[in-house]
């Protein structure tokens, strides 16, 4: 990418918050935030990240450093969170390299949860205030009207092309969570392969720290369970390999789940994959996490005593 081609605010935030222009495009990403891989003209690799200013950036960010700095492995920001007009802006330390693990077996799934075990022990003693809303894919807890969080360029296709069993699933799923009435925590909601960097067997990065959320400890272990597996096109692990996620977790934190926060980890490991598979349906896409949940959503439902809603 030229650097022609930047946000024109782009150069002179460099040189107000990092004390120097960029000289060099070294990557740029765009999903749900714009992300621009800088080299300084002093030769430092930057990281640059803006998204819309929804309110979550300030304590995203905020538990992102103080992870930094207790020496979990994640990019150190090297900013706090700056208004550009309607954006929430930042910059962060480049951390290049490892690998992505691209496996789905249980003993992938309790390496899996070792590095999510630790990343909300390290939560639980930050403090700032809840990212609130949600990230889109994990807001079961939302308050619009309908199942769905309100999304508009989702909910203006036709809804007609969800298949049954997707509404379904994701209707009982949530009805569980909610029906349990947990208090929240602070953790990390898009914990994916695609996410995390790894050196052999230890972790070399966690990334998105854009996507924490603010709900009950089960759900996003839960969560965890069913999605640490996407690389690609998301789909759901399999039925033990969540298990064996669910397992390591609580042994590794030294505290057994009670009955309901069992269920709820087993609902909630539904959730994302029912959005995916909306978005699949809305979309004409190939159904990956359809099939998956077409698959897996009776026994993920029993396990999560989930009954259907009259």
């Amino acid at each position: 990418m030229p650097l022609d081609d930047v946000p024109d605010w782009l150069p002179a935030w460099c040189l107000d918050h990092l004390g120097g222009e960029p000289a060099e495009v070294l990557f740029q990403l765009q999903q749900m935030s714009a992300v621009f891989g800088l080299r300084l003209a002093d030769g430092t690799d930057v990281v640059v990240k803006t998204r819309a200013d929804d309110g979550r950036a300030v304590s995203c960010v905020a538990a992102q450093a103080r992870l930094a700095q207790r020496g979990f492995p994640c990019a150190r920001p090297l900013t706090p969170v700056v208004g550009v007009g309607s954006l929430a802006v930042h910059a962060e330390e480049f951390r290049p390299g490892g690998e992505v693990l691209h496996e789905d077996s249980p003993d992938v799934a309790v390496r899996y949860a070792d590095v999510f075990a630790q990343l909300m022990a390290e939560l639980a003693e930050v403090a700032v205030a809840p990212p609130l809303p949600n990230p889109r894919w994990a807001r079961w807890d939302h308050t619009d009207s309908g199942l769905w969080p309100a999304i508009g360029f989702l909910d203006d296709r036709d809804q007609g092309a969800v298949p049954a069993c997707v509404v379904d699933t994701a209707d009982r799923a949530r009805g569980r969570i909610l029906a349990a009435s947990l208090p929240c925590v602070l953790g990390h909601a898009d914990f994916e392969a695609q996410n995390l960097r790894w050196h052999g067997r230890q972790v070399w990065a966690v990334h998105d720290w854009d996507s924490l959320a603010w709900q009950p400890e089960a759900a996003l272990v839960g969560a965890a369970s069913g999605a640490f597996t996407n690389a690609g096109p998301p789909t759901l692990a399999p039925i033990e390999s969540s298990e064996a996620f669910l397992v390591a977790y609580q042994d590794i934190r030294g505290r057994s789940f009670t009955a309901v926060e069992q269920e709820v980890a087993w609902a909630a490991s539904l959730w994302p994959a029912a959005h995916n598979a909306r978005w699949e349906a809305l979309h004409g896409d190939i159904p990956v996490a359809g099939k998956a949940l077409r698959a897996q959503a009776a026994e993920r439902l029993r396990r999560a005593n989930a009954a259907p809603r009259g």
